[in-house]
C-alpha cells in the first residue's frame, strides 16, 4: 500500500541516494543510502508476496 510507513521511508531513501548522487556525495554515502532503500524495498516485496500467500 502507497500510504505504508514502510513503502513511504523506502521512497524517502531512494529520494535522498539520488540527491546523494546528485550532490556529489561521498561514495560510502551513496552506497549506504542504496543499500538502505535496497533493504527497504525488498522488506516491503517480501511482506506482499507473504500476503498473498507466496
Amino acid at each position: 500500500m502507497p500510504d505504508d510507513p514502510t513503502v513511504q521511508e523506502a521512497v524517502e531513501v531512494m529520494k535522498r541516494y539520488h540527491q546523494a548522487q546528485d550532490a556529489g556525495e561521498s561514495d560510502c554515502e551513496v552506497e549506504q543510502l542504496r543499500l538502505a532503500a535496497e533493504q527497504l524495498f525488498q522488506a516491503v516485496s517480501d511482506y506482499q508476496l507473504a500476503a498473498l500467500g507466496h
